[in-house]
Formats: structure tokens, sequence, C-alpha cells
């Protein structure tokens, strides 16, 4: 289960479990979602009592990797939800409040009250505003980067990298009045180009999907986590997770 990872505080090269950290989507009304990035409040409610039981809470990012530093990171599982949808603060934030939860909310600051377009597919869900990022940080979870746009950054010319990982993280700590240290890759695809982009912008962090080659400090590997995800599934996901990291296909 143990793998190299970058020291969070030096970046240098350390040996240590791969965090299990999982990665959410929306959350509310899962009955027309053909991508299976939703899941209900009262599934994240079960998943997180699941977790509670277990002797685990699940944190941000942040509070994940600063513990780890301290060599005080066992019972801590990184929450992260990607795309920055607007029913995060409606459907998310109370059910985690509620399991005494944190979590790092990776949003897209060039389409603040805009919809998820880049899925062919839909259905259209509404992104947040502006003051829906400054509630979720007041509520204490963690504002990171998942670019401007939504773009597949393996395939930006170098304008639109620079734009995508730089400028989106100026832009969200002027609208947060924090730093920000963590970056989530669109589509969880990366490349040694996009690495290195995302670190020279001075990310502490930034979180990838399946394992991979560069999986590091500036590409965590994560678990998709979507409505399927039972008690069952979820054993089988933590057990496996140090092994290989894909989903657990199956019946729910």
């Amino acid at each position: 289960m143990a793998a190299p990872a970058d020291s969070p505080t030096t970046g240098s090269r350390v040996t240590g479990p791969v965090p299990w950290v999982a990665m959410y989507h929306s959350v509310g009304d899962c009955s027309d979602d053909p991508y299976h990035i939703t899941v209900t409040p009262d599934r994240l409610d079960r998943q997180l009592r699941w977790l509670s039981r277990r002797g685990l809470r699940g944190v941000s990012m942040a509070e994940l990797l600063t513990a780890r530093a301290r060599g005080e990171g066992h019972g801590l599982v990184g929450l992260t939800f990607d795309d920055g949808y607007a029913d995060f603060v409606d459907n998310a934030l109370p059910v985690l409040a509620r399991w005494d939860c944190g979590a790092t909310l990776f949003v897209l600051p060039g389409r603040l009250g805009g919809d998820n377009s880049w899925d062919p597919l839909g259905p259209r869900k509404p992104l947040l505003t502006a003051d829906g990022i400054r509630r979720a940080a007041a509520e204490g979870m963690e504002i990171g980067s998942h670019g401007l746009t939504h773009v597949d950054l393996t395939k930006a010319d170098d304008a639109t990298l620079k734009a995508e990982v730089a400028e989106s993280r100026s832009v969200l700590a002027e609208l947060t009045g924090t730093n920000v240290d963590g970056f989530c890759y669109p589509y969880g695809t990366i490349d040694a180009r996009t690495v290195a982009a995302v670190r020279e912008a001075g990310y502490t962090y930034a979180c990838a999907i399946d394992p991979c080659d560069l999986n590091g400090q500036h590409a965590f590997p994560r678990v998709h986590i979507g409505q399927n995800d039972t008690a069952v599934r979820l054993f089988l996901k933590y057990r496996l997770h140090g092994l290989r990291r894909r989903p657990v296909e199956g019946p729910a």
C-alpha cells in the first residue's frame, strides 16, 4: 500500500501510504445523470456515517496534507468536490456539518453562475456564483481551482494553459481573500507539461484521478464516489485503493 509521495512542506520525496481521497461532484437529484456524477444528500449522509463508524473523518485536502506532514494523518480522508456545482451550498454543506467534516471545493472562476456546458449529454447543472463560493469558504470549506473553464489541459496551447492554471488561481485568491493552494485537473487528464505548469503557478498540491507515473504532491490519485456506493462498495474501494485506485464495478 506504500508509495512515494512528495512532502507537503518541502516538495522532497518521502515514503508513506497513499492518502485516501474521495472525489465527488454534484449533490442533488440523480434521476437524470448519464455521467454518474451525482449523489443524493441522503446517500452522502450515509457515506459520511460509514466513515464515522470506522473512526474516519472527512477533511479538506489542506487539512489532510498538513496533518500528514506532522505524521498525524491517521483516520483522515480527503473529501473533494469537483466543478463547483451550485447544489453544494444547499445540499452538501448541511450534511458535511452534521458529521463534522471539511472538504475541498474545486471551482471554475471563468464560469461563475454558468453551467456544465462541457458535458454534451447534459443535464445542465448550475454552477456556483461568486457569492456561493464565498459562502462555502465562510463555512470552512477549502476553495481550490479547477481551471478557468474546464478544458483538457493536455490539449491546451501555452497561453490557454497559463490562463487556466495561473489566472484562475489569482482570480480565486481575489474572490475569496485567501491563498489558493490546491488545483484539480479537469477530466483528470495530466502529462508532464501540465503538472509542471501547476507547480510553477505556485500551487501546493494538485489532484488527478487515476494512478500513474506522475502521481505525487502535484497529482494525487482519487477515488470516484457515486450514488451506487453503499457500505460494501465503500469498504472495497477503501481497502483496494492502496493496491490500485480503480472504480469498483458491480451492483449497488
